[in-house]
C-alpha cells in the first residue's frame, strides 16, 4: 500500500477529492455516494469500518468534485464513471478492494463488480439494485417511482426549476424522499454548474448500453429499505437474478432511501460481516 494519505487523485485529466480514513495498511473499502450527495454521506458509516481495521476511500465522484465537473453529457458514460473508481484504487495502491455503494454509487459498483471482478473482493450495494433488475422493473410500478428520470432528461429547465425561489422545489423533493437534513443537497442542486453535472448522470443513461453491468460474479450484499420512495420491492427482489456468486439480501424496515445516514450502525454491521467473510 502507499504510505501516504490520499486527498486527491486524477482520472481522464480531471482532479477528484477523496476522504481517506483508517489504517493505511488495512484492507481497502471504496465507498461511493449517490445523488444528490457527496462523500460526506458516509460520515457516520466510515468510522465504524475504520475502527474495525479497514481503510475507507470515499471520493466525491464525477460531477461533485469541484475540479471534476464536466458539463458534457458524454463525460458521464459508465465507462468513465467506473474508470474513475479504478483510478482511485490505483492511486491508493489497492490491487483488490471491497466496494460499498449507495444510490448511483451502487449502480457504478454493480457495473464494476460485473466488469472487473478481478479487482473487486466483494460488493455491498445499498438501495439501488442491479441495473438489469431496475430496467426490468421499469415495465411495472417502478416506472411511477422513477418519474424524475424522464424529467431530468429535459435540458436547462430542471436546473432552473431546482434553483427557483431559493431552492424550494429541491428542498421539497428531498424532504418528500425522507432526507432529514436536505440543506447540503439543496446547495448542490441550486448551483447551476454543479446541478448540470449531477443531472448529467441521468442524462447519460442513453450511453449506458456501451458498458452494461453484466452478471455480478463477486460475493454480493444488497441492502434495501422498505420505506424507499425511489426503489420498489419488485426491483429490489429482482437483483438476485443477476448475481452468480454468494448473495445476501437484507431489508431494513422503516428506513427511507437514505440508509447510510439513517441506519449507519446497522449498515456498517452488515458490511463488516460481509467483507470479513470475503477478504481481499
Amino acid at each position: 500500500m502507499h504510505a501516504e494519505r490520499l486527498t486527491r487523485f486524477t482520472s481522464e485529466g480531471l482532479e477528484f477529492t477523496v476522504r481517506d480514513d483508517g489504517p493505511l495498511d488495512g484492507p481497502v473499502v471504496v465507498a461511493l455516494h449517490g445523488f444528490p450527495q457527496t462523500s460526506a454521506s458516509w460520515a457516520a458509516v466510515a468510522p465504524l469500518l475504520t475502527d474495525a481495521g479497514y481503510r475507507v476511500l470515499a471520493p466525491d465522484q464525477r460531477g461533485y468534485s469541484p475540479a471534476a465537473r464536466p458539463q458534457e453529457v458524454r463525460a458521464y458514460s459508465m465507462r468513465s464513471l467506473t474508470g474513475d473508481v479504478l483510478a482511485l484504487a490505483d492511486a491508493a495502491g489497492a490491487e483488490r478492494f471491497h466496494l460499498l455503494g449507495h444510490d448511483w454509487g451502487a449502480a457504478v459498483s454493480w457495473t464494476l463488480a460485473g466488469r472487473h471482478a478481478n479487482r473487486v473482493a466483494s460488493l455491498s450495494a445499498v438501495s439501488v439494485p442491479h441495473p438489469a433488475a431496475m430496467r426490468r422493473a421499469l415495465a411495472g410500478p417502478q416506472a411511477l417511482k422513477s418519474w424524475y428520470i424522464g424529467a431530468f432528461q429535459i435540458p436547462v429547465l430542471p436546473e432552473a426549476l431546482l434553483r427557483a425561489r431559493g431552492g424550494a422545489l429541491a428542498r421539497r423533493l428531498m424532504a418528500g424522499a425522507g432526507m432529514r437534513d436536505p440543506e447540503e443537497a439543496v446547495r448542490l442542486l441550486t448551483d447551476p454548474r454543479t446541478a448540470t453535472a449531477m443531472l448529467n448522470w441521468y442524462r447519460a443513461i442513453r450511453l449506458r448500453g456501451q458498458l452494461g453491468a453484466g452478471r455480478t460474479r463477486v460475493p454480493t450484499l444488497f441492502v434495501w429499505s422498505d420505506g424507499d420512495t425511489a426503489i420498489g420491492r419488485q426491483a429490489a427482489e429482482g437483483a438476485s437474478d443477476f448475481v452468480a456468486a454468494p448473495y445476501r439480501f437484507e431489508v431494513l424496515e422503516g428506513a427511507s432511501h437514505w440508509v447510510p445516514e439513517e441506519r449507519p450502525a446497522e449498515l456498517a454491521a452488515l458490511v463488516l460481516e460481509h467483507v470479513a467473510a470475503h477478504p481481499a
